[in-house]
Parts: C-alpha cells; structure tokens; sequence
C-alpha cells in the first residue's frame, strides 16, 4: 500500500499531518520558505531547505535522503513548484494545499526557531 495515493501530487493539512506526525513518521514534512520566514514560525517536525536552494541544486537534508516528502511552505504556490522539481529528481514528493496558513488555522503547532510559539510571515 503506498503512503500518497497513486497520481496524488497534492495532500490536504490534516493527511500531511497524519504521515508526517511523531519520531516514526512515514514522510518528512519539508519546508521551502526562506529562513526569515522559518524563523518567525514552522512546524515542530520539519526540516528547512528552501526553493531557492532546491532550484539552485542543493541537496536534501540527510534525514530526508530516500523517503516520502510532504513539502510546505507559506500558502502552497513554492511547496507545488519544488514538489515538481523534486519529483523530477526522483524523489516522492507531494505539496501541502494551503501551507502553513491552512497548516496553522487547522489549530497544528507552529513553533518559532527558538521552540517558542512562532507566527507566520
């Protein structure tokens, strides 16, 4: 059974919460939006490589190396973009509908780079 369904190229707040969610998760939660906005506020569990990066040819985080990737950012334009770049590298990847905003009004943490209650920009 696989982890998106077939042809999925998009997952809602909630599914990428359910797969991205505790230290066994199925899939790595990816955040592509800058560091200033990782900063003010992220998901607890994710990991930061921005697009920019990623469209330049930076590699992943090593804890992301070979597995599923839920990938973020702040309203779901940069998440589809590098979703596609990273399917394209062959990777597993899938972009959140609405991003951090829908992430953060579903009532899920969002954390700021101190561990603090964080806030999007």
């Amino acid at each position: 059974m696989s982890l998106f369904p077939d042809g999925a190229h998009r997952v809602a707040v909630d599914e990428a919460e359910r797969c991205t969610r505790g230290a066994d998760a199925p899939a790595v939660l990816l955040d592509v939006r800058e560091r200033a906005e990782w900063d003010a506020g992220h998901a607890p569990r994710a990991l930061s490589t921005p697009l920019s990066a990623l469209a330049a040819g930076a590699s992943l985080p090593a804890a992301a190396l070979g597995r599923p990737l839920v990938v973020i950012c702040r309203g779901g334009h940069r998440s589809r973009t590098a979703a596609r770049l990273l399917n394209a590298r062959g990777e597993r990847a899938v972009d959140v509908v609405g991003g951090m905003r829908d992430r953060a009004a579903a009532g899920h943490p969002v954390v700021d780079g101190r561990g603090n209650d964080g806030r999007l920009t």
